[in-house]
């Protein structure tokens, strides 16, 4: 009798472990999990990135990353069970490397054409290249890395093993713009363009590559090189190179709110996009 019941114990243990395993690997589930501890994580790390200088800020942008991408890897394996063939340490330098070339000729074509038809006048600051340079880099990397591991990498994957890529993309693309909406001077408007030129262009390039990498590619150079330019980042002021006065009309130039609220950006992303979606349309890769 008394083996009996510690039978039907064990039993009723192994059923309540199984139903909390199928619980926690549930993408809804696994998704939550993973995006608060990264949330909470990048929290009390990006702080410190902000307020350091010089080779500092590069090293805790670094741990600030290295801190983000253990965690994306750790709900990944151990919540979601998955493999995270996004992340191949073999294909890292040339994705990134590919993905900073897009960026960089996304973001300086619509600057360049804004700049023709004088919406943006350029001053070189004379600061010192290492204070500036450096910062700059070291904030571009954090939010690039935080914001495509939370979105294209637990957000996209999540929706897309529940109801397919497409809707996948609309959703993260959506609420990509949503989560800008208490930044600095932010408008309905502004959410907008960010759905399309950011949300979309870097989903559209994650379909289209499966490379994490990628995206993070894109979104560092896009960043870094506004930054650099002293182009408001979303509302956000920059301390770069140059100062960046705004001489055109909002819907040109963005306004204070930076170039992410200019149409400019919007129409080449998706110039950029739409390529990359017919190409994800025969891409064989699966998450």
């Amino acid at each position: 009798m008394a083996h009996y019941k510690l039978q039907k114990k064990e039993f009723h243990q192994g059923k309540k472990k199984l139903w909390l395993y199928s619980f926690i690997q549930f993408p809804l589930v696994w998704m939550v999990l993973g995006a608060i501890v990264i949330i909470l994580a990048d929290s009390q790390l990006s702080s410190l990135v902000g307020g350091s200088k010089g080779f500092e800020s590069i090293g805790l942008a670094i741990v600030e990353c290295a801190v983000a991408v253990i965690l994306y890897l750790l709900t990944m394996k151990c919540l979601a069970n998955r493999r995270v063939s996004e992340l191949a340490l073999k294909s890292a330098i040339p994705e990134v490397a590919f993905g900073v070339l897009i960026g960089l000729i996304f973001i300086s074509i619509s600057t360049l054409i804004i700049f023709l038809l004088d919406g943006y006048s350029f001053k070189w600051l004379s600061a010192s290249v290492s204070s500036v340079l450096l910062p700059a880099i070291a904030t571009a990397l954090g939010a690039a890395f935080v914001e495509e591991l939370l979105f294209r990498g637990i957000a996209f994957q999540a929706i897309e093993s529940m109801i397919g890529r497409w809707t996948a993309l609309a959703v993260t693309s959506l609420f990509f713009g949503i989560a800008h909406l208490g930044n600095p001077g932010a408008t309905i408007w502004s959410a907008v363009a960010i759905v399309i030129q950011a949300g979309v262009l870097l989903g559209s390039a994650f379909l289209w590559r499966r490379s994490l990498w990628f995206v993070i590619g894109i979104h560092f150079a896009w960043n870094a090189i506004e930054e650099l330019l002293g182009i408001p980042v979303s509302g956000h002021p920059s301390t770069g190179l140059f100062s960046a006065e705004v001489t055109g009309p909002f819907i040109l130039t963005g306004g204070d709110f930076g170039i992410e609220a200019s149409v400019v950006p919007v129409i080449i992303s998706l110039l950029l996009a739409i390529p990359m979606l017919i190409l994800a349309k025969t891409n064989k890769k699966q998450s």
